[in-house]
């Protein structure tokens, strides 16, 4: 009975041992595996980050392409109106003679401004466009700055 008893212990104790064994084993499998997994999952999220990065930059790109384009274009809208004629002042037996010269800024047909007007006292025999042009308060090169090689305006700052 003795020996009965102790062929039941020790086959106990080696079945015990045994599942012991096991599910050491198995446990360090999976842990291996959630492992791998987590590497996995790991470099998943980085090259996801990385790609959200680099879309990111390319939508700001983008961005500032398209409000740049937008404001080249409002800028191909405006434009200036300009009128000039000679007034003439009689004061006794003298006559003075001006130029007047009026502008105003339009927006294709919107007018964005009143007129400015200039009057500008004009000797006799000048030429009188080209004293018009000179004098110009809503000059283009002023207002839009250089003209650069592709066509553009640089705007003055």
């Amino acid at each position: 009975m003795n020996l009965m008893l102790l062929v039941a212990a020790w086959s106990s104790l080696c079945a015990v041992a045994t599942g012991g064994l096991v599910w050491f084993i198995m446990s360090s499998r999976m842990e291996l595996r959630l492992a791998r997994q987590r590497e996995k999952l790991a470099e998943a999220r980085a090259t996801i980050e990385a790609q959200k990065q680099g879309m990111q930059g390319a939508m700001q790109g983008v961005e500032e392409t398209t409000r740049r384009k937008a404001l080249d274009d409002f800028l191909a809208d405006l434009r200036i109106e300009e009128r000039h004629y000679v007034r003439e002042h009689k004061l006794l037996f003298v006559t003075r003679k001006l130029l007047v010269r009026q502008e105003r800024i339009f927006f294709r047909n919107i007018p964005l401004s009143n007129w400015v007007e200039q009057e500008i006292p004009i000797s006799e025999g000048a030429d009188l466009d080209l004293l018009a042009r000179s004098l110009s308060v809503f000059s283009p090169e002023l207002l839009l700055g250089e003209v650069e090689e592709d066509g553009r305006h640089r705007m003055i700052r």
